[in-house]
């Protein structure tokens, strides 16, 4: 029989409280930040809380996911190199990586995850990155289901994609914008987000096609109606974008995702968890009511001129309905959705920007705002803050279980718990005690006191007896064989915890390229020679950060303007009221646009002008 591939949820955890409660919540594997070099720098964390980390979640199988994924210079590696040592003796199971200057070094055995800063779009990176050791490689966001399908069938390595989160318009790992403009490296983690500014758009001749619009920024992805056709492309890892985000964020995503595809599980048996337990949350998860700029699938099934976010950058939050009437202190709503005292709610206004204000007090239909804003009758509104689901989810808001059997029976000198769980760990503990005939059912006892296993990671399942007669056991000594039983448990589940070997590194492989450009973002020596081992190449440009290429793509964006606005070139009936080349400015910033329609893809670079 087949064994059920198992299927990964990956959650973000910007920190100790957030990692914990994505493994609450159902995640089979969190990723964090290391205290330095990771591609969020606002996201570092100490060694401690790592470690802390790691504990709690290998209790529940879960694994944890250092991201070190930034691009290094030569001064940093001796720091970097003991870190890698200390993640590996605390038992993280994987380090997230951008910079090949690392599989230079002496690793311990740790497994090596390729970050989508490793720009991972073909066939042919894919089956590079497995051939040098990578175990498991980040998908770039714009891949098509198909391409991630063909992927698949062409190499053995495992697959992670994105399914929630914000997007970056630009193919990670080559947006060098935020660097030749504010000096601010996005593959240094430092990334000054150009992509969320307003900008104008101008042809050659000065007419304006757009004015102060977000062109840059697009809406957060949502893939949750596509889980089970990633997973039969051949997907094994679904990742949750966030690490920047609040607590609360990682709560309802997670439990929203863990609830998809336990269901897909349901039907599908050839596809199952990767961690033991089970998690129930204490409330409706919702995706709409945590930050978000509104959703697209992006590019899972083509080009969509719905995935872009030009009026605001921010969060619009949920639909909650229409403005009726207007009143001089309130203003009456139409829609189905109970608002109530706290909430926060915005509107487009009449500039075309996005505007919010704070709910005072709700009575029915009423809506009284702390102070009132202008608005207009039959404006949608939208909830970006539910203060009441907010207060839901600061609290304990989910529990995660790990099944479990008790086997209760008598021995020549006592009694022995045995506990079995999920995984099929077991522990037994015998205790010495008299045997006893007891006056009442005794089982009944047995049963109440064993199934209390309070503040632990179990749920008892079943409880079976094997006991000569109705023998009395008191409830002390039925709590101590538990507590006792439980302990050991736990720790015969450490030691059968599997941390699974990384792929043997295979030196002097088919070269990637014969040259590589400043995309490679090559910043230190260790980088060069791992290029110069590994099949011979020589002809290697610096990283952009240690020395700027000229009159070069700034980005490289799958999204694209001219379609987005109807003008794409390769349809026939598009408009054609512009002259190239456009343009976008923004302030004293001003950049050209490159249209690459073989490859439907747009490039920007700083305008020489």
């Amino acid at each position: 029989m087949k064994l059920a591939r198992k299927i990964e949820l990956l959650s973000p955890a910007g920190n100790l409280e957030a990692g914990i409660e994505a493994v609450n919540h159902g995640a089979d594997a969190v990723y964090i930040g290391a205290p330095r070099f990771s591609a969020r720098a606002a996201a570092g964390n100490s060694l401690d809380d790592i470690r802390k980390l790691t504990e709690y979640a290998h209790t529940y199988w879960a694994k944890v996911y250092v991201a070190l994924n930034t691009i290094l210079y030569d001064s940093e590696f001796k720091e970097v190199e003991k870190m890698i040592g200390e993640f590996y003796a605390m038992g993280v199971d994987a380090l997230i990586i951008q910079d090949m200057g690392i599989l230079n070094l002496d690793l311990p055995p740790i497994p090596l995850h390729a970050s989508t800063q490793c720009d991972n779009r073909n066939i042919e990176k894919i089956r590079f990155l497995e051939d040098v050791g990578f175990s498991q490689a980040v998908l770039a966001r714009e891949l098509s289901l198909q391409e991630i399908s063909e992927i698949a069938g062409e190499t053995k390595i495992n697959l992670e994609v994105f399914i929630h989160g914000a997007l970056c318009v630009s193919y990670s790992g080559q947006c060098y914008i935020s660097q030749s403009f504010a000096g601010r490296s996005a593959n240094r983690g430092e990334c000054a987000q150009f992509c969320r500014l307003p900008y104008t758009l101008i042809d050659a001749s000065g007419k304006v096609l757009a004015q102060n619009k977000h062109l840059l920024s697009l809406k957060d992805l949502n893939r949750s109606e596509q889980l089970e056709e990633l997973l039969d492309a051949g997907v094994s890892s679904l990742k949750i974008e966030g690490r920047l985000k609040e607590t609360s964020y990682v709560k309802n995503i997670t439990a929203w995702y863990r609830q998809k595809l336990d269901a897909i599980f349901e039907k599908r048996p050839e596809y199952t968890r990767a961690s033991s337990g089970r998690s129930v949350p204490f409330f409706v998860p919702d995706p709409q009511k945590s930050f978000n700029r509104g959703f697209t699938s992006y590019f899972l099934h083509g080009r969509d001129k719905d995935s872009a976010s030009p009026l605001t950058p921010k969060s619009q939050g949920e639909p909650v309905g229409n403005v009726k009437d207007l009143n001089r202190n309130y203003f009456t709503i139409s829609g189905q959705k109970i608002l109530h005292n706290g909430d926060g709610l915005c509107f487009i206004n009449e500039r075309k920007e996005l505007q919010g204000f704070r709910v005072n007090r709700v009575e029915g239909n009423r809506i009284f705002p702390a102070e009132m804003p202008v608005l207009r009758s039959g404006v949608s509104l939208f909830r970006n803050y539910d203060h009441e689901f907010e207060k839901t989810l600061s609290k304990n808001s989910a529990e995660r279980k790990i099944g479990l059997v008790f086997d209760l029976e008598e021995n020549n000198f006592g009694f022995t718990l045995t506990a079995t769980d999920e995984d099929d760990c077991r522990a037994s503990v015998t205790t010495v005690f008299p045997k006893e005939e007891a006056q009442k059912d005794a089982k009944e006892n047995s049963r109440q006191q064993l199934s209390k296993l309070g503040n632990t990671p179990f749920e008892l399942e079943k409880l079976n007896f094997s006991l000569q007669g109705n023998r009395f056991i008191p409830s002390s000594v039925l709590s101590e064989l538990k507590r006792q039983t439980v302990k050991r448990l736990l720790s015969a589940r450490k030691i059968a915890y599997f941390r699974k070997p990384p792929a043997r590194i295979l030196p002097n492989q088919q070269p990637l390229a014969t040259s590589l450009s400043y995309l490679a973002n090559v910043a230190n020596s260790h980088a060069k020679a791992f290029y110069v081992s590994r099949g011979g190449i020589k002809d290697i440009a610096p990283a952009f950060e240690i020395q700027a290429a000229e009159n070069v793509p700034l980005m490289f964006i799958k999204h694209c303007i001219l379609y987005q606005s109807g003008r794409c070139k390769k349809d026939i009936s598009a408009i054609r009221d512009y002259k190239e080349p456009l343009y976008l400015l923004s302030g004293k910033n001003r950049f050209v646009l490159q249209f690459d329609c073989n490859k439907c893809e747009m490039q920007v670079l700083a305008s020489p002008e």
